[in-house]
């Protein structure tokens, strides 16, 4: 079988690349070539960036694939660059969407692929969505063999899954918790959350690939697992062998006081409740089971980060916003504690 992915070195990515390629596929990568370093020698490279066409249908031009996947298209004329690409030359061609596509608010917090999609809060998937009906449009009218995966919160061993973090990745809220500072939780930290690790993503992922009865369908992948996010944390504390100090935030407030986009993030996505219903996914990939539970793979994240210091990127601007947020709650509930 012989397979096209369009990125194949991201979080999500990166373990389905290295499994295919355990399997025997033979797996072509199409990118710019920036994180190429750590992949197997049995990777054929097609080295160029995606949005060059004319270059990109040259190197093609003498190919045909059984599945054609992109990672990293957010909008809808991305698509139609692929699908001028692509139309013709794969059986299959999967595009990754997002589960926080997904109707938000939820009306429900069980969330299977009949749930609509609807998000007022965060461009990023209103743009999923678009993008979602596109493809969709072409299967319909034209016969293009789609289809669509919706990730949730997957994560692998380069960065820690959290909600509160800033633009540089996870490593200073950890920095945080070393030092004992106060760290921020979204919330009360009581709401379901739902986090997979890329190897269990890989599986399901691998399971939908050249498999007839996918084309036309959307499936998401998730663990079937159920955590808090102040269990999550406390995994993370416990792993790094210190004590959670959580200060718990409303996310309306984390967003009104930063330039972060956690209306998006938090008010579009983590701050909701949700549970994941896989009962599709296992009834085209019987096989599927995520076998990583939330506090096994944090554990090897934490420790794959301390062991590689090359990922422990500071923030310092993301390190004095928390003590900005913290310092103000605590003094605006000591104005209204005396009255002042």
């Amino acid at each position: 079988m012989k397979a096209l992915f369009i990125g194949g070195t991201g979080t999500i990515s990166q373990a389905i690349t290295q499994q295919l390629l355990e399997q025997g596929w033979e797996l072509y990568l199409l990118n710019r070539g920036n994180r190429n370093d750590d992949l197997p020698d049995n990777a054929r490279i097609l080295q160029a960036d995606i949005n060059d066409e004319a270059k990109v249908a040259e190197l093609i031009a003498d190919l045909e694939f059984d599945v054609v996947a992109d990672f990293i298209a957010f909008v809808p004329a991305q698509l139609e660059r692929d699908y001028r690409l692509f139309a013709g030359k794969t059986r299959q061609f999967i595009f990754i969407s997002s589960a926080s596509a997904y109707q938000t608010p939820p009306s429900d917090y069980r969330i299977t692929e009949g749930t609509p999609l609807a998000n007022p809060y965060w461009e990023y998937s209103r743009n999923k969505i678009d993008c979602e009906d596109y493809l969709m449009k072409q299967y319909r009218e034209q016969g293009f063999p789609v289809t669509i995966v919706r990730p949730s919160h997957t994560y692998s061993e380069r960065s820690i899954p959290l909600g509160v973090h800033g633009s540089k990745g996870s490593w200073q809220v950890a920095r945080r918790m070393l030092e004992n500072k106060p760290v921020i939780i979204h919330g009360d930290g009581t709401s379901l959350w739902t986090l997979t690790h890329s190897e269990d993503f890989a599986k399901g992922f691998i399971g939908l690939m050249g498999n007839i009865h996918a084309l036309g369908e959307s499936v998401h992948i998730t663990s079937d697992e159920s955590v808090t996010w102040n269990q999550i944390h406390e995994v993370i504390a416990g792993t790094l062998g210190v004590k959670l100090n959580a200060v718990h935030v409303s996310s309306e407030f984390l967003d009104a006081c930063s330039t972060e986009d956690y209306r998006g993030s938090l008010l579009g996505d983590k701050a909701n409740a949700v549970v994941f219903d896989n009962t599709k996914l296992k009834r085209l990939v019987p096989e599927f089971v995520a076998t990583i539970r939330m506090d096994q793979g944090i554990r090897r994240t934490v420790q794959h980060i301390l062991d590689h210091p090359e990922l422990q990127q500071e923030d310092p601007e993301f390190d004095a916003w928390c003590d900005r947020v913290i310092e103000a709650l605590d003094q605006a509930a000591a104005r209204v504690k005396d009255g002042n």
